[in-house]
């Protein structure tokens, strides 16, 4: 399928089904911008294979190339990675666009460097908080400044690590995100007297499975931590070690098929997944796709943060009502994605989404209707949103999306993999 430019719109005005269809996800967006970092920390050359291409993951390649790291596309599509064992000091600003990997990764990266780094962002990111993860930076004694806890950040005060005695302690609010978390367990084995690293707060943390992804990747590159216990990681000084390095399936990419599975008469094969052999987060959505029409009448979404819309999508045209919990971090995603998700299903059928607090209600029972008035969904810049109301079509048409490039921050060839299915789309504006 081909994309004009920069089209406005998508509007998928059809579908009718394919009996079949393979279907390709890209990596893992999660694991390759953590391998990439890892990778790059590394001396030596790594190669990463089957690595995703995406807006998230060129802004990570271009900022460790401006930190040094000689990142190669090869001839296979995988990516070699050439690091020294240390990041240089940039002579210009990190522009992370809208990545909230990158964005926390390399400011706890940054403490690495000698000299100043500077990161920002586009208005998304912003708007997007990494206050707890500055403080924590700040608590080791290096230089750090924030503008009102968000991007753009500046951490500077290298030294101040090198000159410490022991093993410094600190703790990280986790309670935004479990990337500052990951962020500084893939700095800590790097600093000059490594790091013990502690929760503050509630232990239990919104999306740990992420946590879980983190030490599998710095593992497979050598480093692990020395002790662990319920929200503690305890890191001795320890080097990266250059690897051959297989990188999975998106597993959140795999929700949108699931979820098109329950919908339509296609018979959809994934390539290359299988949702009980990660522990990628998002593949726990699976069981309660599975469900459809009958999903249960409350889903704790805190541990598949990124399936909600999608799983929000699906309950539109389950039997009976859901109610969504656990999913006040949506607020702080790429937009409010609460909102996001209210508004789109509203304006399919007013009352179809109710929102009390950070809870969101789907009330169901939505019918097909393939000679539906038209419906222009606000993707609100968001490819989960984007790529969520999609699955609409499947049932109802003429569902138009604004935006529809928004997916290439995550799945560039998402309208080409969506069509195998039957599905007709038009781009415009």
């Amino acid at each position: 399928m081909t994309q004009p430019g920069s089209p406005r719109f998508v509007a998928l005005t059809g579908y009718q089904p394919e009996p079949a269809a393979r279907i390709r996800v890209p990596g893992s967006k999660s694991i390759t911008n953590r391998a990439l970092l890892v990778a790059a920390l590394a001396e030596g050359r790594s190669v990463l294979r089957r690595p995703l291409f995406s807006e998230d993951t060129d802004a990570m390649r271009d900022c460790l190339d401006a930190l040094g790291v000689k990142v190669e596309l090869l001839e296979d599509g995988d990516l070699a990675v050439t690091g020294s064992g240390r990041l240089a000091a940039p002579s210009r600003t990190l522009f992370v666009g809208n990545a909230g990997t990158v964005a926390r990764f390399l400011t706890a990266a940054a403490a690495l460097v000698d000299g100043k780094v500077e990161l920002d962002g586009n208005s998304y990111m912003r708007k997007r908080p990494i206050g707890p993860l500055t403080e924590a930076l700040g608590a080791l004694g290096l230089d750090v400044t924030s503008t009102e806890g968000c991007m753009p950040v500046t951490v500077a005060g290298q030294g101040a690590l090198a000159a410490q005695a022991e093993r410094p302690v600190i703790g990280i609010d986790a309670g935004y995100s479990s990337q500052y978390v990951s962020a500084l367990m893939m700095a800590g084995p790097m600093m000059p007297r490594g790091l013990d690293l502690r929760l503050t707060g509630a232990k239990a943390i919104d999306a740990a499975g992420y946590l879980d992804v983190t030490t599998d990747t710095m593992a497979a590159f050598g480093v692990a931590p020395v002790l662990t216990e319920p929200g503690r990681w305890v890191f001795d000084p320890a080097a990266y070690q250059a690897r051959d390095y297989q990188i999975e399936p998106d597993y959140s990419a795999c929700t949108y098929f699931w979820a098109a599975q329950a919908l339509c008469p296609t018979e959809i094969e994934i390539e290359a997944c299988d949702a009980e052999a990660t522990r990628q987060p998002d593949a726990k959505s699976e069981a309660v796709m599975r469900l459809f029409p009958d999903m249960p009448a409350e889903i704790d979404g805190s541990q598949m943060q990124d399936a909600v819309p999608t799983l929000a999508v699906l309950a539109a045209f389950n039997r009976t009502p859901v109610r969504f919990v656990g999913i006040a971090n949506l607020r702080v995603k790429e937009c409010d994605r609460i909102a996001a998700v209210e508004s789109g299903l509203n304006r399919i059928r007013p009352g179809l989404a109710v929102v009390e607090g950070d809870d969101l209600t789907v009330t169901g029972g939505l019918e097909d209707d393939p000679q539906a008035a038209p419906v222009e969904i606000d993707s609100f810049d968001d490819h989960r949103i984007a790529m969520a109301f999609a699955l609409v079509a499947l049932r109802r048409a003429n569902v138009v999306i604004t935006n529809p490039r928004c997916v290439e921050k995550t799945f560039p060839d998402y309208w080409t993999e969506l069509a195998k299915l039957g599905v007709t789309a038009e781009f415009s504006g």
